[in-house]
């Protein structure tokens, strides 16, 4: 449990570290500073009043809403960095909305298994996402997956900013209202669904999950030590069975195996020279 209260504790500084404008929430405003160049790795609302940074997805969809000539290569650098190094160990450690999501899955309640055959078909929907949100960003020349679809933009910048600024509450209509619903949906079934929004929706999850089985850090499993107990696939809260996927693109990197795991046999890191072959 220790890896567990350390996960947490940093999931918390690195929300933290990336909202630190206190004053924009008394001030109702968004704050404009040389911070807002720079790309912070896990969702966190360009538009939110206390946010230091930008979003890695609002920053490319702004970029390609540019214009078909201009190359968004400063994003697409933060993106390829962030996947090579650290892959989706951002989703566990270093995204606001993850974090949000595994204080809802804390909630005594029982939790619901999805059924494979309905698990499995919905597990594309964030790379079918991750697809449309590119295509329909150079067609229609807007953020749609911030404008229409992210929940974290609603939670950290839209209710916020509409509450503390008469401005922006005078803004609010259908849309704003609709994205209210998605936020509600995702919160509703957290609550039952360990990561549901990680799991089906998030296509900057599902980019970075693309580089875990390629990326710099990794998880390796000692055969000779694992007794096949089955007790790291039922600890994983994104259903992951770690002995037979250790670098399964929907792993979070969130280290809850290697607590479960009786023997020890399941190691993560930036190097593996410690683990001995089998």
């Amino acid at each position: 449990m220790k890896r567990q209260h350390r996960r947490t504790l940093i999931q918390f500084l690195a929300a933290l570290g990336q909202n630190a404008y206190i004053p924009g929430f008394f001030r109702g405003v968004i704050y404009q500073g040389k911070g807002k160049l720079l790309c912070v790795p896990g969702l966190n609302c360009y538009s939110c009043p206390v946010a230091l940074g930008a979003c890695p997805l609002g920053s490319l969809q702004a970029a390609l809403g540019q214009g078909m000539g201009r190359f968004p290569a400063y994003v697409l650098g933060c993106l390829l960095l962030f996947g090579v190094v650290l892959g989706r160990l951002v989703c566990g450690f270093l995204c606001p909305f993850g974090l949000l999501q595994d204080a809802l899955a804390r909630v005594p309640l029982p939790k619901l298994k999805v059924p494979r055959w309905l698990d499995r078909p919905l597990r594309y929907l964030k790379y079918a996402i991750l697809l449309m949100l590119v295509v329909l960003t150079l067609l229609r020349l807007e953020p749609v997956f911030c404008k229409y679809l992210c929940p974290a933009g609603l939670l950290e910048a839209g209710l916020p900013l509409t509450a503390l600024n008469p401005q922006f509450a005078a803004l609010r209509g259908g849309l704003f209202y609709l994205k209210l619903a998605i936020l509600l949906l995702i919160g509703a079934l957290a609550l039952f669904v360990e990561r549901p929004f990680c799991r089906y929706l998030c296509p900057l999850g599902a980019f970075y999950g693309l580089f875990n089985g390629v990326g710099f850090y990794r998880l390796q499993v000692k055969e000779s030590a694992c007794v096949r107990c089955g007790r790291c696939s039922t600890a994983c809260p994104m259903a992951v069975d770690p002995v037979k996927a250790p670098n399964s693109p929907e792993c979070i990197r969130c280290g809850r195996c290697m607590d479960a795991c009786p023997t020890q046999a399941i190691c993560g890191g930036f190097s593996l020279s410690h683990m001995k072959s089998n």
